[in-house]
């Protein structure tokens, strides 16, 4: 089977045109495994795209670009006439289209769509914010958080945080153990901003026997066993109390449907 070099590029982070070509990818039988992308962002000048051009054609690379400026692209697409190279203008054909039909002259300046996106950046925080603060990690995070999930161990805490870190929600997560003391930032902050996550000792044991097989380990470690989880249970049911938090049963709950739960709680709670 043939393998293909993607070359994006883009006078950006190139982003757009990556999501594009993944979308294209992923139509095809193992296309993610005979598919290599290299992306060039911020793409300045034509020396530039000279050796991307030279490099496209050592390899037999595609190439798909994603450039505002009228001159950049015909740069990059005459290099590539030149240089026998597969070129896909992703943006210039719709710009120019627009173009016409607004009848205006496109500003193209580069990364306008970042600039003028303020949900993008809220989101990248969040998301920043999500990694930073997982798995409790850094306690300080509770604090500083739009949300808190609790729950024991395999309840789709890091998942969840992400998913609503991507709706811009700061999240912090923190697991229960019963061997070690919750930390006390958990009993500080608003409980309607607290999230206990809690499962049904059957299904966490199949998931949790389900990722000891994954690791290559034996399925009937402790940590797997219906008597410490139904004990961690019992812990974590004592701390939300103590909290007096919202708890959740994620038992039959896809990571959106626990997430729009939650999102609902908060608007509710922030008007």
């Amino acid at each position: 089977m043939r393998k293909l070099s993607l070359f994006i590029v883009s006078d950006s982070v190139g982003e757009t045109a990556e999501l594009v070509a993944k979308a294209a990818i992923s139509q095809f039988n193992q296309g993610f495994n005979t598919v290599s992308v290299k992306r060039f962002s911020h793409i300045e000048d034509e020396t530039q795209l000279q050796e991307i051009a030279y490099l496209a054609e050592q390899q037999e690379a595609l190439v798909v670009y994603t450039l505002v400026k009228s001159e950049m692209r015909h740069k990059l697409r005459n290099e590539c006439v030149i240089r026998k190279i597969q070129c896909i203008d992703l943006l210039g054909p719709l710009v120019k289209k627009m173009g016409v039909e607004l009848g205006q002259e496109p500003l193209e300046e580069p990364g306008l769509v970042r600039q003028l996106d303020e949900d993008y950046f809220r989101k990248i925080e969040a998301i920043e914010f999500a990694v930073k603060y997982d798995d409790g990690r850094d306690p300080r995070g509770i604090l500083k958080a739009d949300i808190v999930l609790i729950g024991v161990s395999r309840t789709s805490k890091t998942p969840l945080s992400q998913y609503l870190a991507h709706k811009q929600y700061k999240v912090a997560n923190v697991p229960l153990v019963p061997e070690v003391d919750p930390p006390e930032e958990l009993f500080q902050i608003d409980p309607q901003k607290c999230f206990a996550l809690i499962i049904s000792p059957e299904k966490l044991n199949s998931i949790r026997k389900e990722r000891l097989i994954a690791l290559g380990l034996k399925d009937d470690a402790n940590y797997a066993q219906l008597d410490r989880i139904e004990n961690e249970i019992i812990h974590f049911k004592n701390v939300a109390s103590k909290i007096g938090c919202t708890i959740i049963d994620v038992t039959n709950r896809a990571v959106e449907e626990t997430a729009n739960v939650i999102i609902s709680n908060m608007t509710s709670y922030n008007k």
